[in-house]
């Protein structure tokens, strides 16, 4: 199972840890693991090359382990920017919690 926690600072989102592989299908066959990994990394890669961020982030492939932490000091631009790319990505992974509960613990604190 593919335990995805998105971590709040105050009312916004700042970070996102992957942990785990959804063991769906067989490594290479696994479209849950797979989407989970594109919606999470494509939300990285939005705080690092259109927000700016210089975004902690650390990933363990063989692991299943991601992990993309915000710095505390943000301008209240990239700030909102990145709360608004988080939630999507929350939203994202959200989905295919309802359709892969069995494969995905999703949590929020």
């Amino acid at each position: 199972m593919t335990t995805v926690r998105f971590l709040r600072r105050g009312d916004k989102l700042s970070g996102v840890t992957c942990k785990g592989h959804t063991g769906y299908a067989e490594e290479g066959e696994d479209i849950v693991c797979a989407a989970v990994s594109s919606v999470v990394q494509t939300a990285v890669l939005g705080l690092m090359q259109l927000v700016g961020i210089d975004v902690e982030y650390k990933v363990d492939e063989k692991e299943g382990f991601l992990s993309a932490t915000l710095p505390e000091k943000l301008s209240d631009m990239q700030r909102h920017d990145a709360d608004l790319i988080l939630r999507t990505a929350y939203l994202g992974v959200s989905d295919l919690y309802e359709g892969f509960s069995d494969f995905i613990n999703l949590e929020v604190e």
